[in-house]
Formats: structure tokens, sequence, C-alpha cells
């Protein structure tokens, strides 16, 4: 080898060198770190291999070969995390048809789309709580592997139910349809199928449990209300989770079926929308957390107002439960529940998430202690804020920014302008 080879070799090498460790620089107006009740101002914030690494005073400038975004005039904030979407779906007037005709490749494929648009808003993390069982698997892999973009997803695969409960997926089908679905298919009855089929969820790839304690809105049964497990069989759930270190998420609505989820050590009961004093007393005396997802029962009374859009069936459910959402959000959260931000998009459309952040403002909570519930809480629920939900040296680089002040105006989160995932960014003013 020459000695013009080994310098041009040389060359190349520094510069491939100084291209790999630049840091991207961050001038933020103004910083909500997603912890503290203060504001920063005039901020920099160095990312380097996907990581914060210094949060420092002012505007320090860049470095050879780094890049850096101007945010001064916005308000820049820890990627924001929803833990209840269902990113295989949006409903609409064919949802209770249209299994008969998707393949599971149609499926996945808009999935994609529901991801990106969920990113774009901001959110760099969720938790997709129910699908047919290999969708939000795949879409997950999908991301992590850089193959589409979206969010990172945490899934409870297919949810758990019981016969002819929220999740039973053969619920109304004619005879020859209606098969009698198993653990495997994520409906049980009695403790050792309830065991069985979170063993399933784990062998299935599932990063935690969703089971339906009650009835729901929109499936196509009369009650929304009653209780549908036994405490025996919430019981076998948690504790074989527990030994999987699977976290589980409950869909409830009637105060009964909330009551024996709380008792039976659930993580975080979902919509909980008619939880009375002892059960908020009960959530908080065992640390309980609440996934309101007002924007699903705004959007379904919303919905109910309009002649054939629901199932007759489906339509008393869904018209008496958005105000009835509001007054539980209300008073929940003036008694001190710990609330976590999510949303149960899917049934309201995709990338529309942060509108729960005007209605949680709406109902009293204070707009710094929603974007909390939106990043430092959401990461506490889900067990990973040693690496996520703030801005602070050595976490991964989440963030996100507005123009503006949210806190003036929390109509701005549903603007996000700027979005950084693990250091890479997707969106930008």
């Amino acid at each position: 080898m020459t000695r013009t080879m080994v310098v041009t070799l040389g060359l190349i090498w520094a510069a491939w060198s100084s291209l790999a460790c630049a840091a991207t620089v961050i001038h933020a107006g103004r910083v909500i770190d997603g912890k503290s009740d203060t504001v920063g101002s005039m901020m920099t914030i160095v990312i380097e291999e996907g990581k914060i690494q210094r949060i420092l005073p002012g505007y320090l400038p860049p470095g050879a070969g780094d890049k850096l975004v101007d945010l001064k005039e916005f308000t820049v904030m820890p990627g924001l995390m929803d833990m209840h979407t269902h990113l295989q779906s949006q409903h609409s007037k064919d949802s209770y048809t249209e299994r008969f005709f998707m393949e599971q490749a149609d499926y996945a494929l808009r999935s994609t789309v529901y991801a990106r648009l969920t990113l774009m808003a901001g959110f760099t993390t969720v938790r997709d709580l129910g699908d047919n069982g290999v969708t939000s698997l795949s879409l997950r892999k999908a991301i992590e592997q850089n193959w589409v973009p979206g969010p990172r997803i945490f899934t409870s695969g297919k949810s758990l139910a019981t016969t002819g409960g929220h999740a039973d997926p053969t619920n109304a089908l004619r005879g020859n349809f209606r098969s009698d679905p198993g653990p495997v298919e994520g409906v049980i009855n009695g403790p050792d199928e309830a065991r069985k089929a979170v063993r399933q969820r784990y062998k299935d790839g599932a990063d935690l449990i969703k089971l339906t304690a009650t009835g729901g809105v929109l499936s196509l049964a009369a009650s929304g209300l009653n209780p549908q497990f036994t405490e025996e069989e919430l019981r076998a759930v948690v504790e074989t989770a527990r030994d999987y270190n699977m976290i589980v998420a409950v869909h409830a609505h009637g105060s009964e079926g909330i009551r024996r989820a709380v008792i039976a050590g659930v993580d975080s009961i979902e919509h909980g929308t008619y939880m009375n004093d002892e059960i908020i007393a009960l959530m908080k005396e065992r640390g309980t957390y609440w996934v309101p997802t007002n924007m699903a029962s705004e959007w379904v009374a919303k919905k109910a107002a309009e002649p054939g859009y629901f199932p007759e069936i489906v339509r008393p459910k869904a018209a008496a439960i958005g105000p009835q959402m509001k007054q539980t959000f209300a008073k929940a959260y003036a008694a001190g529940v710990k609330i976590a931000f999510g949303t149960d998009t899917g049934v309201s459309p995709h990338g529309e998430n942060a509108h729960e952040f005007e209605l949680m403002v709406a109902g009293g909570m204070p707009a710094m202690k929603a974007i909390q519930s939106a990043t430092s809480v959401t990461a506490k629920l889900l067990r990973i804020d040693d690496r996520l939900g703030s801005l602070e040296p050595n976490k991964l680089a989440d963030i996100v920014a507005v123009k503006g002040n949210p806190l003036d105006d929390i109509s701005l989160m549903t603007k996000i302008s700027f979005v950084m995932k693990e250091g890479t960014i997707y969106r930008q003013p």
C-alpha cells in the first residue's frame, strides 16, 4: 500500500469518525422536562447516538459537523405517550363487517398508516391494547427494524374476555360462524383457563396483558356495565402475569367490575366510567393507575346522535357514556387518583390523540399535570422511567415541540411541529 493510499484512507476514516460522533444540538426557547412543575428557558439540548447527553443553560454553539435545530420560539418536551390505542383499526360504519373482507395482510398494511399518523402527532410511545392477536406484534417488529415509521409499541396482543364478554370475537355472529373460542383465542372461563391465556400471550410475544372486566360500549351486546370476570379469574390473571413480569391493563366501565379488578391487583383501569367514591378510595390505597380515555367517550356520544351510524344495540350505550365520563373525570382528578394519559384512539381517528389534553384540562387538570400524565407518569406505569418520560441526560432522545406555550393554550398540543425519536428527526418546522 502506497503512502498516498494510507493518507487517503486516514482522511476517509477521520471524516467518517467525525460524522459518526456528530451531535444534534437543539436550541430550546422553553423546556418542559416532564417531571418538574417549572419551565426552563433558553436552553441547549445535546443529543448523541440516540440519547440526551447534556442539557445546558443558554444557547451554546454547535461543534464542527454538529446539526443545529433552532427551536427558540418553541416549547420542547419529552416524547408523548398514549397508554390506550388500537393501531389495527379506526372505527367507521364498516367496522362490524370488515372482518369478513379484510385479510391479515390488509390489517397489517393499514396499521402502518395509523402508526405514522400517531408518531407525527408527537406520540413516540404507545400501548396497543387489543387487536386480532397478530397485527400489533408484526407492526412492533416493523417499527423496531425501521421498515416503517411509527411509535415504540408495547402491545397486549389479543385482549382477554369471558364467553360472550366484550372481547369475545364471536359475539353476535350467526350460528354457523359462531365457534367456542378458548384461551388461545383470548376467551377464558375459570382460573386455569385464565392462567393458560396469560401464558399464551407471553408465548405470542405480548408485552402486557389486557382484559375486559366489564361489558363495553361498542361490542354487540346489551350491557356495557356488567362484571364479566369472577374474582378468582382476575386473581389468576394477575398472579400469572406477575410470574412473567407483565403488567395488567383492565377495560372496565361498571363499578363492580372495576372494584373486583382493583382488589385483584391490576396495574391500570381503562375507562373507569362509573367509578364511585369507594372505588376512588380503593384505587388511591392500592396505587392503581387510571387511564380515562375521555376522547373515546366524547366521540361515541357524538356518533350516537347520528341515526344509523351504530347498530341499535350499541347506540344507547354510546349516548350515555359521554356525559358520565365528564363527571367522573372531574371527580376522580379532584380526589387524587393517579391518572395516566390514554385516548382509546382507533375508536376516534388516529393522529388526533392530543385532543385528550384539551378534555383533561376542561375537566379541571392543570396543563402541566396533563403533560406530565403523558410523559413521566406514563413512563412509570410502563416501568420504563429509567430511559424515557423526561428530558434528562442519558435518557433516550424522544423529544417533541410546539410553537408557543401550551401552558397558556393547551390546544397547541394538537399542533406538534417537531418530533424526534431516539435521536432521529421525523418532523421539524
